[in-house]
């Protein structure tokens, strides 16, 4: 006979599993259309076809010739979409990497440094937390014009602080521990302790809000790409496809609709990743 304990926790806790093995099912679907995107897009990205504009989707009409409908250019949406996948998903973790090394290491300097060193970091992380970010992208976009190392680098400027905050506070907790007092005795030097100590113990943390502030990095690029300063044609994006799609939402709902339903669900996978590694290594949520 089955045992009444077992039943009673396989039915309690699958629902949390499943809901993760659903986000990670997704993530990695994603991340299969951005590495062979060439060979999975049925199309050209940008090949027109002026006699199949703004055809539906096949489950609304349309033909299984364009899966998912074409834009107002005639333009297949399926091979848009996979394409546009791999270009957000390539702009967004490249900027999200320069904002967590940036991050990690002005946090680390900030511990290791101690004095008027901790201090002119501890104030440019509060002057830069200060400055609204979409004011400023804006502002440097406007000014300096738009191209794709630029707009990736600005990216990667947002964030940073929350990365130094962290790491800054965790690196202050392991240097009061003993191991750190033995490799000061031992002779080592304060920043190969931080690179070569402090900063593997606090990589697991790190790992954590890395994929918790992916999606919010995505949803930022998508959303200058939708006002028209982030991802430029030729070029497409999540964001620019909703831009694009915007002035036929009434008559063409698929354009812009189909790729917002896409962000969504992938920052949705990415952040119920994040909110689940959370849970596996923070002690205090056991």
């Amino acid at each position: 006979m089955s045992d009444p304990q077992a039943l009673r926790t396989a039915y309690e806790r699958p629902p949390r599993d499943w809901v993760v093995l659903l986000a990670a099912a997704a993530v990695a679907a994603f991340v299969v259309l951005a590495l062979f995107a060439s060979e999975l897009a049925p199309y050209g990205f940008a090949s027109i076809d002026l006699r199949a504009r703004n055809a539906p989707p096949v489950l609304f009409g349309g033909t299984t010739r364009h899966f998912f409908g074409t834009d107002e250019l005639g333009r297949d949406i399926l091979s848009r979409l996979i394409v546009s996948v791999r270009v957000s998903l390539a702009v967004c973790v490249v900027a999200s990497l320069i904002s967590a090394v940036l991050g990690i290491l002005l946090g680390l300097i900030a511990a290791a440094g101690r004095g008027w060193v901790d201090g002119f970091i501890r104030v440019l992380i509060d002057f830069h937390a200060s400055v609204p970010f979409l004011t400023f992208a804006l502002a440097v976009l406007a000014f300096f014009g738009n191209n794709l190392v630029l707009f990736v680098c600005l990216l990667g400027t947002y964030g940073w602080e929350r990365y130094a905050r962290l790491v800054r506070a965790m690196a202050m907790v392991e240097y009061n521990k003993g191991y750190v007092a033995a490799l000061r005795r031992a002779g080592a030097g304060r920043m190969r302790i931080a690179f070569g100590h402090v900063l593997r113990n606090v990589m697991a943390v790190i790992l954590v809000n890395w994929t918790i502030s992916l999606p919010e990095l995505m949803l930022l690029e998508s959303g200058l790409s939708f006002l028209g300063v982030g991802i430029q044609p030729p070029l497409a994006s999540l964001g620019n496809m909703v831009g694009l799609g915007r002035d036929y939402i009434v008559t063409s709902w698929w354009i812009a609709t189909i790729p917002g339903v896409a962000i969504f669900i992938l920052t949705l996978s990415i952040s119920t990743i994040g909110d689940w590694l959370r849970d596996r290594t923070d002690p205090s949520l056991q």
